[in-house]
């Protein structure tokens, strides 16, 4: 390996310990990926200015012109539904049928419910968290089980794993594959049961332990929108890793009643339908041709129906959640200005961790890099899961993670796994599956904003968080790893 190629690795570690570095310690992404990705060009004595405005800003533009509209619909969605007291409503059926004996079920299903309906995960804790603290307080669970509880919920199958998931990490690999959103719906249903059944397994086994110790609930209290959005470093952090600005949740104003559990899961299973419908059955007869024009792009169908059919199927939900709540709405005006807004700053943060990625990519030290990756044994699969799991890490972002891995491997995943007649709805799940798992690490900002909410820390929760949020996911995705090696995607 010559000398440049070594000093151009060391840039890209340098750049890429800066950025984690800092980002961990609050320090805006928006400033962050940039600078991290001018340090890196400079140790390849690259173009410095070039690189910023050509490499990354093109990068970090493109991915804002596939995925804003996501980021934009998801988060409106995601406050209408807090708001109107939907997810609320939710929440409190599923305490009423499961009660204080089926605690940690009533929350993780709760979560589940409201996630997999298209409702921003960072939504979903500042209502499940108080839902789980009279919960577990009565049942005398341990609080710090409380923060896993929530994200086996929100945050585990619900994001990768489930065939027509809305989150942001199950579109992005559908213009790279040309997939729907129910790629491997076989493979994502075990998946799904994998991390669930798994997770739950071990809540229980904690709360069995706990019981046996003599321990109860324990001290603390969750924390409201109104104290993360005081809390800057929390902030920074919790918009580089999820598609809604913590901070826009205390704007607004939610209704004084309470939906029917009936109207509040209306939109949500409006989502669900309409996805179905969309990606199964009307797009896929649609001439779409016209497409392949350059006043269009120049794209295939196969490239944007997929994202296609989950805006109509936001779009539509939002829509009913009006329709259905039009006069309960305290201020609706209010509820949509924080809802749009709380959607920019991830989006902008998001793509500038693509665009520093861009910039590394296009490095002469990364073919090192992109030959070892690809030179993984095992396959595509076990090589796009090492890389997919990796970039995560690093980030803390698993959208982030998965948009760099994709933006420089995606086409050769590809072109390899057209050579072997592998179906590229597997490359979509497994690649869904591997971000969603070392995302959680510590530095997380979906992890330290949760741990914040439920008023408990590091050293009380996290051991159980990296069991449901991180082992579970790791045997989910190594089984869907061995099963689509073996038979293939169903």
């Amino acid at each position: 390996m010559s000398l440049p190629i070594l000093i151009g690795l060391l840039g890209i570690l340098v750049g890429l310990g800066l950025l984690i570095w800092l980002a961990f310690r609050g320090w805006s992404v928006l400033l962050l990926a940039p600078i991290a990705a001018i340090v890196a060009a400079f140790f390849s004595s690259e173009p410095l200015l070039a690189h910023w405005t050509q490499t990354f800003m093109r990068s970090a533009s493109g991915f804002l012109a596939q995925f804003f509209p996501l980021f934009l619909l998801g988060a409106l969605f995601g406050k209408l539904m807090e708001d109107t007291g939907s997810v609320s409503a939710i929440a409190d059926y599923m305490t009423e049928k499961l009660g204080t004996k089926r605690a940690i079920l009533a929350v993780v299903l709760g979560g589940a419910v409201v996630t997999y309906g298209g409702v921003s995960l960072f939504v979903a804790f500042f209502v499940i968290a108080p839902m789980a603290q009279d919960l577990f307080r009565v049942a005398g669970i341990p609080r710090r089980l409380m923060p896993a509880a929530i994200m086996l919920g929100t945050s585990t199958f619900t994001m990768s794993a489930m065939p027509g998931t809305p989150s942001i990490q199950n579109t992005i690999p559908m213009p790279f594959f040309g997939t729907t959103p129910f790629a491997a719906p076989g493979l994502g249903i075990i998946a799904s049961a994998i991390m669930l059944g798994f997770g739950l397994w071990w809540l229980a086994r904690e709360e069995a332990a706990a019981h046996a110790r003599g321990e109860g609930f324990g001290d603390g209290a969750t924390k409201t929108a109104g104290d993360i959005a005081k809390d800057e470093t929390l902030r920074e952090r919790a918009t580089a890793s999820h598609e809604f600005d913590p901070a826009e949740i205390a704007h607004g104003e939610i209704a004084r009643t309470r939906p029917s559990f009936a109207v509040a899961a209306a939109p949500i299973v409006v989502v669900i339908l309409v996805n179905v419908v969309l990606s199964l059955i009307v797009l896929p007869r649609l001439d779409l041709s016209f497409l392949s024009k350059p006043e269009w792009g120049g794209v295939s169908p196969a490239a944007v129906t997929g994202v296609w059919s989950v805006l109509t199927a936001l779009t539509l939900a939002i829509l009913t959640v009006l329709a259905l709540n039009w006069r309960r709405i305290p201020n609706l005006r209010a509820t949509m200005d924080a809802g749009v807004n709380a959607s920019a700053l991830p989006a902008i943060s998001v793509a500038s961790l693509v665009g520093f990625g861009a910039v590394v990519a296009a490095l002469p030290a990364f073919s090192v890099v992109r030959d070892a990756v690809l030179g993984i044994g095992g396959g595509p699969l076990v090589s796009l899961a090492v890389a997919t799991n990796t970039l995560a890490a690093l980030t803390g972002s698993a959208s982030g993670g998965l948009t760099i891995a994709l933006d420089a491997l995606g086409a050769t995943y590809l072109q390899r796994a057209a050579q072997i007649g592998m179906d590229p709805a597997l490359l979509h799940r497994v690649a869904v599956i591997g971000s969603g798992t070392l995302d959680s690490l510590p530095h997380n900002g979906a992890v330290v904003t949760l741990l914040s909410v439920c008023g408990s820390s590091h050293g009380a929760s996290y051991k159980d968080i990296f069991m449901v949020g991180i082992l579970g996911a790791i045997i989910a995705l190594v089984v869907v790893i061995v099963l689509g090696s073996l038979v293939g995607s169903f």
